[in-house]
């Protein structure tokens, strides 16, 4: 039954929504005070029982890095070959996490609050978007990380630093949040997606030029320019070299480099992050509508 249809009790000013209804992820601003309860109760809720509490989603990305560290930049020698190394890294990690996150909770979002998607009527896009949010609280502790570490060796602040940093962080959580609303809806009916999503995340460190450095695949695809324009399409690629921009080049510029070929980022870099960040937004608009659509039979399908 539509909004507008009349029933017994319209009469007495009441009125049935449907449950595909509203106003989509705009409902979500008129109900600002929900989503500051749903972002305190998933913070609650997943280091609850804990002693670490916040510590523990620190304890894999910094595991990765020394492995990272160890492995591909002590054994294989590219420390010697990518100045300051550990700084490449950790800018790189920022994103990965991030988006990692960003669409593993997204996309488990309304399968994870069943009980209030049951129980009472509420915008369902709040579910992910206390999930990005949620998110973003995380990563602030690794950006702190990250800015001790670039001051510890050498690094002052450049005209460039702000805006790298804020488009670079604004473009990965977009992106994260339109494929996990996308994904989130279709993960009610079938789990399988949650499972592509850990594929996806597992894949994501190796297309970012974190513990590679960009020149090294600008190489491989020299004469390959649509390949390495696919590469670039990557808007976690094109996140991860802005915050590289942001922390790890003024690190090292200026630094005696045998080749400074390995300083290079990617052409055009704040443009293309403009560019898919525009992108994004237009795939969280098809995302949304996808949403709008399955929504309806969320509570009968959990």
């Amino acid at each position: 039954m539509s909004v507008a249809e009349s029933t017994p009790g319209s009469r007495h000013g009441l009125e049935l929504r449907d449950p595909g209804g509203g106003g989509g992820l705009l409902d979500v601003f008129r109900h600002r005070y929900l989503l500051k309860l749903l972002v305190r109760k998933e913070v609650k809720v997943r280091y609850q029982g804990t002693v670490l509490g916040m510590a523990w989603s620190y304890a894999k990305p910094l595991m990765r890095f020394f492995v990272y560290f160890v492995v591909i930049g002590q054994v294989l020698g590219l420390v010697r070959s990518i100045p300051n190394f550990a700084v490449h890294i950790v800018s790189g990690m920022v994103c990965v996490q991030l988006f990692n996150e960003v669409f593993q909770s997204t996309t488990n979002s309304v399968v994870r609050n069943k009980a209030l998607v049951r129980k009472i009527f509420l915008p369902r896009e709040l579910f992910p978007v206390a999930s990005v949010f949620v998110s973003l609280v995380n990563i602030i502790p690794f950006l702190v990380v990250l800015l001790l570490a670039s001051i510890a060796t050498g690094w002052t602040p450049e005209w460039q630093t702000l805006p790298a940093l804020v488009l670079g962080i604004t473009l990965v959580a977009m992106f994260g949040m339109s494929l996990g609303l996308f994904f989130s809806g279709f993960n009610v009916y079938f789990r399988d997606f949650g499972k592509v999503v850990d594929v996806v995340t597992t894949l994501t460190p190796w297309s970012v030029p974190m513990i590679y450095a960009f020149d090294m695949i600008a190489e491989q695809l020299k004469g390959h320019s649509v390949l390495l324009e696919l590469y670039l399409a990557n808007p976690v690629a094109i996140s991860g070299m802005l915050v590289q921009r942001a922390f790890w080049i003024p690190t090292v510029e200026g630094e005696p480099i045998k080749d400074p070929s390995v300083l290079e980022l990617a052409p055009d870099l704040f443009w293309r992050g403009l560019i898919l960040l525009a992108a994004s937004v237009v795939i969280l608009a098809v995302a949304q509508r996808v949403f709008k659509r399955l929504e309806g039979s969320f509570a009968e399908q959990l």
